[in-house]
């Protein structure tokens, strides 16, 4: 049985590739920007005190993402934080194909709109190379989780990296993809 592409993935091989090369003049397809992976990242300071707190963010990422998270450990010793070198305070894990483009379509469809008080995302969270990093404080705005077992508001941030060279076509890429970025407030005094 074939496994059909994910909805995100056939729009941007269909449409978002065809609108980006006729925007910037791309001949080569390898030019193209496009999505290399998402990165989900979870720091759990208070894993220090109790370790089922850890566990706790690891079952909260493994369902929303899919997949085993990674456990990450402290690399340097913080005396006024009372964390030492190599003790374990967060999990992180990497999509890429399949499970990439559904996280991101379940992101910008589901997610973000849930999100209280949502009036789109920051236009400036680029990082000069085409990535985009934002932040969540609360982890229940993913409708897998269940309300009940995960009660500890917990944040998380999600990095998209993509191969974009400068940060508008990167923008321009999530634009495309539906990201719901905050409009202009160039384009708003002029309208």
């Amino acid at each position: 049985m074939a496994e059909t592409k994910p909805r995100l993935q056939t729009r941007y091989e269909d449409d978002v590739r065809k609108a980006l090369a006729e925007k910037n003049g791309y001949t080569n397809p390898h030019q193209i920007p496009r999505v290399d992976k998402i990165t989900l990242n979870m720091g759990v300071g208070q894993a220090i005190g109790d370790k089922k707190i850890l566990d706790l963010a690891y079952e909260c990422m493994t369902e929303i993402s899919g997949q085993k998270p990674v456990i990450t450990n402290a690399r340097k010793s913080i005396a006024n934080f009372r964390l030492r070198e190599g003790v374990p305070i967060g999990c992180m894990v990497t999509l890429r194909r399949r499970r990439m483009y559904e996280f991101l379509d379940r992101m910008v469809s589901v997610v973000l709109p849930r999100v209280r008080d949502f009036r789109g995302i920051s236009r400036k969270a680029f990082d000069g190379h085409g990535n985009y990093t934002l932040g969540l404080n609360e982890q229940l705005v993913f409708p897998e989780l269940n309300p009940d077992k995960f009660t500890r508001a917990q944040g998380m941030n999600i990095t998209i990296v993509t191969t974009a060279n400068t940060n508008d076509e990167a923008r321009d890429l999530l634009e495309k993809l539906g990201m719901p970025f905050r409009q202009d407030s160039s384009k708003k005094g002029a309208a």
